[in-house]
Parts: C-alpha cells; structure tokens; sequence
C-alpha cells in the first residue's frame, strides 16, 4: 500500500519557525536538485495572503473589464451564428481540461516533499495525457459536427483542442510558480495574456475572420501565457516510474475526480431546467444563476485561488490552519452576506429596471439562488482545508454524493417551476455541507460555537439590513415608483450594514482595514530562482 501523501510531514505538535518579531514565517519546500526539498522563507503569513489575494482581485477584475470591453466591440463584427459554433467547439473543453491536468498541479503545490526528480517525471506524466486527450479531442471533432449538423465544426474542434497540450506543458512549471507563492507574477503573466488574447480577436473580427476570430484570439492568449510561465519556471522531463509517482498521482487523481463531479453538479440544474421547462425558462433560470453568484465569483474565488498554496505550507500546524479559517470565512461573509441576500431582497425591483420587463420571470429564482449563494461563499473553503491536510478521498466522496443527491433534488423542484429548480440548492446543499463541516472541524480542533461567533458580525449586520427593508417596502416606499424605491432601499440597505458593524463590530472592522493596508505596502514575497527539477 503506498504511504499516506502526508506520512512525511513534521509532527502536528512540531513548533513552526518565527522571524525576529516572534511571527510565524511560512515554509516553503521547493526542490533544486534530485533529491532534497530546500526550505525557504516567506514574508508574514497574514500579510502575504492579503498581498496575493490584492494582486489576484487586480489581475481577476482588470482582465474582465478588458474582455467585456473587447466583446462589446466584437459582436460589431461577428454575427450571433458564429459565436454560436464557437460555444459549441469548446462544449467539451472544460471536462477535457480537468482529464488533461489530471490534479497534477494540486498535487505539486499541496504535498510538500516532492523531489527534483518527481517532478520531472510527473512532468512527463503531464504531456502525456495532455497528448492523449488532444488526440481524443481531435478524434471526436467529426462525430460533434455531425452531431451538431454543423460540417465547419470539425476543423474548430481541433484548433481549440491543441489548447490542452499547453495545459500539460504549463501544468507542473505553474504550479512550481504557485507553490512559491510568486502570486504577483503569475497574475502579470495571466493580465499580460489577456491583453493579447483581446487585442488578436478585435483585429481578426474587424479583418473579418469571423468565429476565427474568437478561437484563434483565445489560443494565442493561451500561448503567450503557456511561454511566459515555462521562461520563468523551466521544469525538465524525465521517464515515470510509478514506483516513485504513485502517490502523487493517486492524490491528483482523486482531485480530477471531484473536480470533474463538482463541475458536473454545478451545472446540471441548467441542464434539468432546459429538459423539463424549456428553452425560454432556462434563458431566465440561467441569468438569475450568474447574477446571483457573481458576489461569490468575484470574492470567494480570489481567495480560494490562491489559498492551498498557503495552506499547503502549514498543513501540519492546526492552530494556524484554524485561525486561517475564521479569519478567511470573516471577511468573505461580511463581503458576500449583504450582497448575496440584498440582491435577493431587491430582485423584483432590480431585474425589470436592469434587463427589462421580459425578463421578471427571473426575480422569482434570483430571490432563492442569491440567499444560498451567500452560504456557498463560506462552504467553499472547507474542502480547500481538508485537501491541504491528506483527506482528498473524503473530499472525492462528498462530491460524488452531491452529483447523486442534487440532480435529483434539481428534478423534483422542476415541478415548480424554475423557482422550484432554485429551491433544490437551498434544500439539498445542506446535506452536501454538513459532512465537510463535521470533518473541518474535527480535524481542526474548531468548536461551532467558534466559527459561529466569527460570522456574527456578518449575520448581525443583514439582519439589520433585511429588517430595514423590509419595514421600507411596506411602508416608507410604498407609493414610490421603482427606481426610486430600488435606490433607497440598497442605499438605506448598505448604510444600515455598516452602521451595525460600526456599533457592534468596530475591532473587527479596524482589523480588516489594517490587513488590507498591509497588502498595499508589501512588496511581495522574495524573488527567488527558477526551479530547474
């Protein structure tokens, strides 16, 4: 039986290194030769997490400005029909991504032992199967076409296909970079990409390539960032002996597993509304999901990005792993609760004001997806947590469980409606949740009434929120028209919020405000070498 991924790692009770103010320094292991990982320091843990999560937010929001700046140019140029067969080329490109990574990278920044030699060989491993789902991907491009009816598909499913065999070879050099915590270089790199990627597809739809336009913009994005990280962390090839890449492989695995499940659960309550409602319920449905989870796509992303490579390096401390948690599940609930659920509040007057009467159908579903948008917020750091300290299989297995559990509870709803189909996340998430609560919180030694207590200024400050609109609705702004009444309420809404955090809250407030100052005075971690495994 191969050894557990962590059986290595320094005893739990094992004191961590401090710098000279007494802080805990984090421990980087990044291997420079064959056989011995080489221990390096890094700036302040709180410090350094804000630092990457402020990089991440510049590079995350500025590149979506900047492309749906350059869509709004594009669509000028290119008919609807092509971005039609450009969205049927990479149909199957998400699921080939995960297959292709195969958990390599998750595995390279989580366990802490890897050597040079490892590396190198899951390396190998890692343009293998990139190879392979290429040749998978191209040998599938004519039946998709001929299932689509479309004879112009089969040559686009290809080129986007070669996208893959740049997963495989920026896998392992990336998540190199990622295990460094060199956040702000990789977010240069992807920043850097985007221009590229923008500025192609603009000049291609005005010389009139058409969907060409949209696929070769995006590939040659993708090239320029597969250079730029491969020139700033070279990583060599060597043969795979499974006796030596057995463990992280079957780590990786696991995580390819799960994300592959999670992915699929994430968008089967599309898939069962489009089947049972149709095609205009959907369009609603579908609309109201992204609305209500942008709060939760634009916060908790950016933390979890860049969170295991933290975690990773002190995986074996769970006093830090626990302060990690409240800490992070603190700031992304007084982030997200007031947005997620005063959305919900104000969908009836925000969606007919925002996209136009046609589209009310969507208030009904964006009330109940926005109230467990704000939950999902916290829960996704949890398996972040179990990853980091060896319980991939049990992470794999609950998201296994919730790919049975919630299509089916999708499906009942549906009776309903596509408001029904939205009460199946409220309904069944729970169950999904509890479990990983139930392990975060054994293993970590964390008390409910502890994590409970971190999220009370968050739960306190919408309560007061909800309380005040929902006596303003019924009485102050009655007789008002809609935008009138819409403004007050997510005005009055947010100033009630604050004030209660001011009078309640006011230490943790300070707190925050301190770790977002820290951020902006860093200058990042030390520039370190390039790994040459």
């Amino acid at each position: 039986m191969p050894p557990h991924p962590h059986s290595q790692l320094p005893s739990r009770g094992s004191e961590p290194e401090r710098d000279q103010d007494g802080k805990t320094l984090l421990l980087d292991p990044v291997p420079i030769n064959g056989s011995q990982p080489l221990k390096t320091e890094h700036p302040t843990a709180d410090r350094s997490l804000a630092h990457s999560v402020f990089w991440n937010a510049i590079g995350d929001w500025g590149s979506q400005i900047l492309s749906w700046a350059g869509f709004l140019i594009v669509v000028r140029f290119v008919p609807p029909s092509d971005f039609g067969l450009a969205a049927m080329a990479v149909l199957l490109l998400p699921y080939m991504n995960l297959v292709t990574a195969f958990g390599i990278p998750r595995a390279v920044v989580t366990l802490r032992d890897l050597t040079g030699e490892q590396l190198a060989q899951l390396n190998s491993v890692s343009l293998a199967v990139s190879v392979a789902c290429f040749g998978l991907a191209a040998a599938l491009a004519k039946p998709l076409a001929l299932f689509f009816r479309s004879p112009r598909l089969a040559p686009v499913v290809v080129t986007v296909s070669t996208s893959l065999l740049l997963v495989g070879l920026q896998g392992v050099p990336a998540a190199i970079l990622a295990k460094q915590l060199r956040f702000r270089l990789l977010t240069l790199q992807n920043a850097l990409s985007s221009v590229v990627s923008t500025a192609i597809t603009l000049l291609l739809a005005i010389a009139g390539m058409g969907y060409w336009a949209l696929i070769l913009g995006n590939l040659l994005g993708a090239v320029i960032r597969c250079a730029l990280v491969l020139s700033s962390q070279p990583c060599r090839l060597a043969m795979p002996r499974l006796d030596t890449v057995r463990v992280p492989l079957r780590f990786g695995a696991r995580i390819m597993v799960s994300m592959i499940a999670s992915s699929s659960y994430s968008n089967l309550d599309n898939f069962v509304a489009g089947r049972t409602l149709g095609e205009t319920a959907l369009g609603l449905y579908g609309a109201a999901w992204g609305l209500a989870n942008l709060p939760v796509e634009k916060i908790t992303t950016l933390v979890t990005t860049v969170l295991p490579s933290y975690l990773a390096t002190i995986q074996d401390q769970p006093t830090l792993l626990r302060r990690y948690l409240l800490t992070m599940t603190n700031t992304i609930a007084l982030a997200t609760f007031p947005a997620t659920v005063g959305l919900g509040l104000v969908a009836r007057d925000l969606v007919p004001l925002l996209l136009g009467p046609r589209w009310i159908g969507m208030a009904g579903p964006l009330t109940v997806l926005s109230y467990y948008a704000g939950f999902r917020s916290i829960v996704a750091l949890l398996p972040k947590y179990l990853v980091a300290v060896g319980e991939v299989d049990f992470v794999m297995w609950n998201d296994l469980f919730a790919l049975f559990l919630l299509p089916a509870a999708f499906y009942i709803g549906s009776s309903r409606g596509i408001t029904g189909v939205a009460w199946g996340w409220v309904i069944a998430f729970p169950l999904v949740a509890v479990p990983l609560y139930r392990k975060t919180f054994r293993i970590l030694r964390l008390r409910t009434i502890d994590y409970i207590s971190e999220i009370r200024p968050a739960l306190e400050g919408t309560a007061a929120m909800i309380l005040f609109i929902l006596v303003s609705s019924r009485t102050l702004t009655a007789t008002w028209h809609g935008p009138q009444r819409l403004v007050f309420e997510v005005l009055g809404g947010g100033l009630t919020y604050v004030g209660m955090l001011g009078l309640r809250h006011s230490d943790r407030l300070r707190s925050l405000l301190e770790l977002g100052r820290r951020a902006f005075k860093l200058d990042g971690v030390p520039k370190s070498t390039a790994v040459r495994p």
